[in-house]
């Protein structure tokens, strides 16, 4: 089973629902599972994913999905990230990402390198 971290910053959400309904067919297999932050994965749910939600980004979400790439419990990151907007949450988001260095997780941070990586698989 393969797990895929999705996190998505308020003006990335529809683009990474707009995402998933575009790579359906790779992500509703039963062997890939979907965990993201909370507001992200409520969406992804509406559009018919399964996703086990944590909380909000703002709220520690971002470190919860970090815990689970340091305790080598996902395998690839999904972080559309809005790199125009200001975060009150930048450090978890630093964290998560030094982490996924860390620990060799792949990490993608807009559409063009999770395609890639959706490829790879």
């Amino acid at each position: 089973m393969m797990t895929i971290a999705i996190i998505a910053h308020d003006g990335k959400k529809a683009e990474m629902v707009q995402f998933l309904n575009e790579h359906q067919n790779v992500l509703s297999d039963k062997n890939i599972k979907l965990v993201s932050t909370g507001t992200t994965g409520e969406k992804a749910k509406r559009a018919g994913f399964e996703v086990s939600p944590y909380l909000s980004g703002p709220l520690g979400g971002d470190a919860q999905i970090a815990s689970d790439v340091a305790e080598k419990k996902v395998d690839m990151v999904i972080f559309f990230r809005d790199p125009l907007a200001k975060h009150p949450h930048e450090p978890d988001i630093f964290m998560l990402m030094r982490l996924c260095d860390v620990y060799n997780v792949p990490l993608a941070t807009n559409p063009a390198t999770a395609e890639l990586l959706l490829k790879g698989l």
